[in-house]
Order: C-alpha cells, then structure tokens, then sequence
C-alpha cells in the first residue's frame, strides 16, 4: 500500500500564490525604479551642453587604449607593494596586537608603548608617512633604498596600528571562560592563543580585516608621491602627453577592479557569518 502524495493545504496554495505576485510586483517595481533612475542621469548629466566636452576630456577610447599599457605597468608596482604590504602588515600587527593584550604588571611598559604607538600612526596621514619614511630615512642612512621598500615600509608603519586594533579587539571578543578552560587543561599561554582564542577571534575579524585590504588596495597608489612609477604617476606622465584626463580613469579602473572581488568576498562571508549566528532564532 502506498502513501498518497502530499496536497498542500489551501492556506499554503494561498501562501504561494502571495509570495509569487510579491515576487513578481518586486520584479517590475525594480524595473520601473531603474529606469527612472537611468532618465534622471540622462536629464541631469548625459543630455547636458558640457556632457560631450567631459566625454573626449575623461572618457576618452582612445586615449585610454594607448595609457593602458604604460598604466598597466605602474600598476603592476602598486601589485608588489601591495602584495609585501600584506605579509609585512599581518606579521606587525599581529605582534602589536599580542603586546597590548599581555597581562601583568610587568608588561605595562610594553602595552603603553605599543598603545601610543597604535594612537600615534592612527592620527598621522597616510600621505605624511610616505614624506617622512620616503625622504627621511634615505637621509638618515645616506643611501639609496629602492622605492618599493620605502612604499611598503611607509604602508606597513600606517596600516599595522590600524589592522593590530583590529586583532586585538577579535581576541578581547573571546569570552574568558575559554582561556580558563584552555590553561585548566594544561595548555600554556602560547598554546591557549594558537589552539583556542585566536582560530575564534579569526572568524570575528575577518571581515574588518577584509575591509581594511580594500582601503589598503586603494592607498598604495600613493606611493607616487616618493616618485614611483606607479599606475598614478604613469597615468599622470601620460595626461601630460595627451593633454587629456582619461588615463586617470584607467588607474582609477584598475583599482576598482582590483578591489570588487575582495568586497564581494567580504559581503558574502559577513552575510555567511551573520547567517550563521542567526540560525538559532529562525523559528
């Protein structure tokens, strides 16, 4: 004998069929809100008598395909000082992070010091930082050092104060219990961060940390200013050339595209996690 085959009730047909028209009224009130939205741009900016001047001065295809390769390869520097920025970063603020979380008494001195440091490069401007580090340090030492260590440096000197708060507020977040139960199992103090507080604290400061790699995507085109050929000064050299402001648009891209994967990746895990800790309270 076979089971016959389950009828939703009329309350769930009813159910459907409203969550159907909701879908479909939000398909169209999407539709209709865009294409307001696209006649707006066209009244305010497109069908404007400066409109065709602001198009051959910022977007042009020309101009834009013959900076492309001589932006690429600056962008190609801003990539390396990115890419050593990020190893350089995590290892310093990690370390900055463990030094302000230290208990005892006998660490005061280092927590202060590492807390005026955090306060100190926090405040200063990134901008700042490259001059002093740029010029300074060449000066004090009276040699040349390759700008891209000095970019890095500058980089990792700003973003450590930044990204060792943020290490530090994910390993505060994990609740005390956990230490006590880690050092009660015998674990000392190096193992209780490696195998307890920090795999927690990980998933509490990934997504500040992601965003915080999209800010420092964007702030190593700065290194310009040292005089780096980078996507920012390539595409300067080239204005200069062409006498027109698209290749600024084309570093401008470039970043952008650079940086869209880590903010979907970033709103995806944030989403993920949030998820997550709301399973409990779907009813």
């Amino acid at each position: 004998m076979t089971d016959a085959p389950h009828q939703p009730s009329g309350l769930e047909l009813e159910r459907r069929a409203y969550r159907k028209r909701q879908s479909t009224r939000s398909v169209f009130v999407a539709v209709a809100s865009t294409i307001a939205f696209a006649v707006v741009v066209w009244l305010t900016i497109v069908n404007t008598p400066g409109w065709a001047a602001v198009q051959q001065s910022f977007f042009d295809p020309a101009t834009a395909l013959a900076a492309l390769p001589r932006v690429w390869d600056g962008f190609l520097l801003n990539l390396q000082v990115l890419g050593l920025s990020v190893i350089t970063v995590a290892i310093a603020a990690t370390a900055l992070a463990l030094l302000r979380t230290l208990r005892g008494p006998v660490f005061f001195p280092v927590r202060v010091l590492a807390a005026a440091y955090t306060d100190f490069f926090r405040g200063v401007p990134l901008i700042i930082v490259l001059y002093l580090v740029g010029f300074g340090i060449p000066a004090l030492f009276n040699a040349r050092i390759p700008l891209i260590v000095l970019g890095t440096a500058a980089i990792t000197i700003t973003y450590s104060a930044y990204v060792s708060e943020v290490i530090r507020a994910g390993i505060e977040a994990v609740h005390p219990s956990q230490r006590l139960a880690a050092r009660a199992l015998g674990l000392g103090y190096a193992r209780t961060l490696q195998l307890v507080v920090l795999p927690q604290a990980l998933r509490k400061m990934t997504p500040p940390l992601m965003n915080d790699f999209v800010s420092m995507q964007k702030d190593v085109g700065l290194i310009s200013i040292l005089g780096a050929v980078d996507a920012v000064r390539a595409a300067q050299i080239e204005t200069a050339l062409s006498y027109n402001f698209t290749p600024y648009v084309v570093a401008g891209l470039l970043f952008v595209l650079l940086a869209i994967p880590t903010v979907r990746l970033t709103d995806w895990y944030t989403a993920r996690l949030r998820e997550r800790e709301q399973m409990g309270s779907i009813v």
